[in-house]
């Protein structure tokens, strides 16, 4: 597939146009730190990188904590021998700090002014490139650690950096030509109002998806100011692929973070009721389900695009084509009715 049938759209005011599928690389960071999705396999890695790449996606989004740098490290590898014109934009984050001595630790929310200039010299040299298209704050800073299993994210302490003092520190990275555009992950909509009167906010990134759907006034507050939007997790961490089981739940190794996490334990019967509940939408399209689940989150007025993962080749085959499937009325009112019937998740049920 090329990529002119990959269809694209402005992502907000940067100037670029991004395909409406773009490829994620947390889980392809493998083992070995808070965040592992299990042992993967660094050949198999690049080569997904380079399969969703020449099928037409124009973007990769990483983060400098996943793997601890080996998921930049992966794309910059995967891009390498890539033409200069042919290369894809490079999406990163800053702001997950992690200690060498104790990789297993939850890394800590921080965005003191030096630790992010070092993040993004450091994010800089492992992709390979002299610039990011977009660099973006993974969460707000408060001092303390990341508890993603444990279901909460941290208290604030007294020696957390202001978001007005971070967010200058990211607009001057972009006035300095380091960055192409400034975006905001796991933000709120009042945190975003805060950092759009300092500079504009180019993008925000928050996770969305038939299950999670909590973010839809962060999406409703992007839309009304010219913001672009990149949705994470939109098939619910492979719960919504249409191949996840009870069985396969239960066999998830304890190095991946999801073997411990309620979408996979309290919550998976839940999840995998409104799953099945939409392979029949699925059939009438003659697409995956992967590819309706991600479809919905698309549907949503101010969604730009949707990072979606991918271990293997074959992975990036299953929802290549999301961008491509539309919806009718009478889908999003069958979806909403199987979201509210499973019971999985909370937010609005319906764009």
């Amino acid at each position: 597939m090329s990529a002119t049938h990959l269809p694209a759209l402005p992502l907000g005011t940067t100037g670029m146009d991004i395909t409406r599928v773009g490829f994620g690389s947390w889980a392809v960071a493998g083992s070995g730190w808070f965040f592992g999705w299990g042992a993967t396999d660094d050949d198999e890695s690049i080569a997904a990188i380079r399969h969703a790449v020449a099928s037409g996606v124009n973007w990769i989004d990483t983060a400098a904590v996943y793997g601890l740098g080996h998921s930049e490290e992966l794309v910059g590898k995967a891009i390498a021998d890539l033409p200069e014109d042919e290369r894809p934009y490079l999406f990163t984050k800053a702001g997950l700090v992690w200690d060498p001595d104790n990789p297993q630790a939850a890394p800590r929310r921080i965005m003191k002014p030096a630790s992010v200039r070092r993040e993004i010299e450091d994010s800089l040299r492992r992709l390979g490139v002299d610039r990011i298209d977009l660099y973006q704050v993974h969460y707000p800073d408060t001092g303390e650690s990341l508890e993603y299993a444990g279901g909460g994210f941290g208290d604030v302490s007294p020696n957390a950096t202001p978001l007005e003092e971070y967010w200058q520190v990211m607009a001057d990275l972009k006035a300095e030509g380091k960055v192409r555009a400034i975006g905001l992950s796991n933000h709120s909509p009042e945190q975003l109002h805060a950092a759009e009167q300092i500079a504009h906010v180019d993008v925000i990134q928050p996770p969305f998806s038939a299950v999670n759907r909590s973010a839809a006034p962060q999406i409703a507050w992007a839309h009304a100011h010219d913001t672009g939007v990149i949705v994470y997790s939109p098939l619910q961490s492979g719960l919504l692929t249409g191949a996840f089981s009870a069985e396969r739940a239960a066999r998830l190794p304890a190095d991946d973070w999801r073997s411990a996490h309620h979408d996979f334990t309290t919550g998976l019967t839940a999840n995998l009721r409104l799953a099945d509940a939409l392979r029949p939408v699925a059939d009438r399209h003659g697409v995956t389900v992967a590819e309706v689940a991600i479809a919905w989150t698309l549907a949503w007025p101010g969604i730009t695009g949707a990072i979606v993962g991918a271990r293997n080749a074959r992975q990036v085959d299953g929802w290549i084509a999301a961008g491509t499937v539309h919806l009718t009325p009478g889908d999003l009112d069958e979806i909403a009715t199987a979201i509210t019937d499973s019971g999985a998740g909370n937010g609005p049920a319906r764009p």
